[in-house]
């Protein structure tokens, strides 16, 4: 199991601190969810049906033709590498660390990539895994080189997979529109815009015969009654989606500017969280958890994930931990 973000149990054993003390910005999820979640009883006391509208919902906020729900993009992660023999997988680097272990551990050779290896590797590679924008840098690809690296690989019955977890906040070069297209999928989910982590509910976006291959390997009801009700009205509240992207895009410019003033210039982001690069992250990243602020340490490069405080009680612990950090920094 790799590490992921949000393990605040784990951080309260060791640092000490009190569950309730933590302030978690280890995960970049929206801290302010969708919060119309009360679901009727009949959510719970049936079985789930896929005939309910969850997956035209999916289809109209997404723009796309075909969707499959699933028990978050995880699940899918998990089963792609799956329906391909063993062939040369591309991954960013670095990018969301499950990618890179799933594939291998289906059988495929893994090609490490940075954006400027993409063009060509398109033209030799079986599958191109891309996470858009990019889990931890923010860096982005545009509508139009996806096309083009899709192109060369589809040309050779190969698949360009995008992991569009971050893409809600602005969805100006997401690919879900695109997805009839053979050997485009496209990976989105409820977990980070929506602030519905829990839910554990996300979906595949591809071709209908795709959708139909991946949906035998998961099974009935992969996704559950309550969580289905709440994600198809969350996808349906168009005036939250867009008030949501205005104040996400003005907060998340509100952190990279507070991380900047203590000394801590972000090296990529997006509305959901801040990437620092720093040689000494793992020291920053103890310094601020023993304030009880936890926040998502890289090894490669050394650098530290800074997802987006809620309340305004919570700007001003951060920033007070920092101003902390700096003082201690500036003493050694």
């Amino acid at each position: 199991m790799l590490e992921h973000g949000g393990r605040v149990r784990q951080a309260a054993r060791r640092y000490g601190i009190a569950l309730p003390d933590w302030l978690d910005l280890s995960t970049g999820l929206n801290p302010e969810s969708w919060p119309h979640t009360e679901v009727p009883l009949s959510a719970w006391a049936r079985l789930p049906e896929d005939e309910d509208g969850l997956a035209a919902a999916a289809q109209r906020y997404y723009g796309a033709p075909h969707a499959l729900p699933t028990a978050g993009s995880q699940a899918a992660i998990l089963l792609l590498p799956k329906l391909r023999a063993p062939g040369r997988v591309g991954v960013l680097d670095p990018s969301y660390a499950e990618h890179a272990l799933r594939w291998r551990e289906a059988g495929h050779e893994l090609i490490r990539l940075r954006h400027s290896d993409c063009a060509a590797a398109a033209r030799t590679l079986d599958t191109l895994v891309l996470v858009n924008p990019n889990n931890p840098t923010g860096e982005r690809f545009s509508a139009a080189e996806l096309l083009t690296w899709h192109a060369e690989l589809a040309a050779r019955g190969g698949w360009l997979v995008l992991d569009e977890t971050f893409a809600d906040a602005d969805p100006s070069d997401s690919l879900a529109a695109d997805t009839n297209r053979t050997g485009l999928i496209v990976l989105r989910s409820l977990g980070k815009f929506f602030g519905l982590a829990g839910a554990r509910v996300g979906f595949v976006l591809g071709s209908e015969a795709l959708l139909q291959r991946l949906a035998e390997p998961l099974g009935p009801w992969t996704v559950t009654g309550p969580a289905r009700d709440v994600a198809r009205r969350a996808l349906s509240d168009r005036p939250w989606h867009a008030a949501m992207r205005a104040r996400l895009q003005e907060r998340s410019a509100r952190l990279a500017g507070l991380l900047r003033r203590h000394d801590l210039p972000t090296a990529g982001g997006c509305s959901l969280f801040q990437w620092v690069r720093h040689p000494n992250a793992a020291q920053l990243h103890d310094a601020l958890a023993r304030q009880g602020i936890l926040t998502r340490l890289f090894d490669a490069p050394p650098s530290l994930r800074f997802g987006l405080p809620g309340p305004e009680a919570h700007w001003l612990r951060l920033e007070g931990a920092l101003a902390t950090v700096a003082r201690t920094r500036a003493e050694a």
